[in-house]
């Protein structure tokens, strides 16, 4: 099997994708007082910043999901940390200038038939508008349908621009 160029295969992004995604890392904590405040920490004095934060609390454990300015450093400091993470891709989603810019989102990917499975604002706004990060069931799906109604994908780059502003 030959890999590279004239091999048929095209590389568009460092991680196989050829669509705007944004990284989220879920840290599994302990359900115990101050341990987001033990992770948080860890970014002090790195250039990585927290662009979204959300947490699903349970009995005996917490997942933390977090968006970062720069997920290669972000991921090198958790891992450095020694906590557990997963990874996975989300969307970034600018919400457009409309009374109900949600229900636009909803009903465009309903219409879809694609299923928000996680979502949550982005603290950092590249472009100084609201902005939603969103995990779907059918990534393409969800980006076809929101390109074709005139929403405006968010990536890791602006995301990392935004950091150096």
């Amino acid at each position: 099997m030959s890999i590279g160029e004239g091999a048929g295969t095209e590389f568009a992004t460092a991680r196989g994708r050829d669509y705007p995604s944004i990284r989220q890392f879920t840290v599994f904590l302990e359900n115990r007082v101050g341990q987001l405040l033990e992770v948080i920490r860890k970014f002090h004095g790195s250039q990585v910043r927290i662009v979204a934060l959300s947490i699903s609390d349970a009995t005996e454990c917490a997942l933390v999901r977090f968006l970062l300015s720069d997920p290669e450093a972000g991921r090198e400091i958790l891992e450095r940390a020694g906590l557990a993470i997963v990874e996975s891709d989300l969307l970034g989603v600018e919400l457009p200038e409309t009374p109900q810019p949600m229900l636009d989102l909803c009903t465009a990917l309903l219409a879809a038939e694609v299923n928000i499975t996680q979502v949550y604002p982005l603290l950092a706004r590249p472009t100084g508008q609201p902005a939603v990060a969103i995990m779907v069931d059918n990534t393409e799906m969800a980006l076809d349908t929101l390109s074709n109604r005139g929403f405006r994908m968010i990536n890791e780059d602006e995301l990392r621009q935004y950091d150096s502003q």
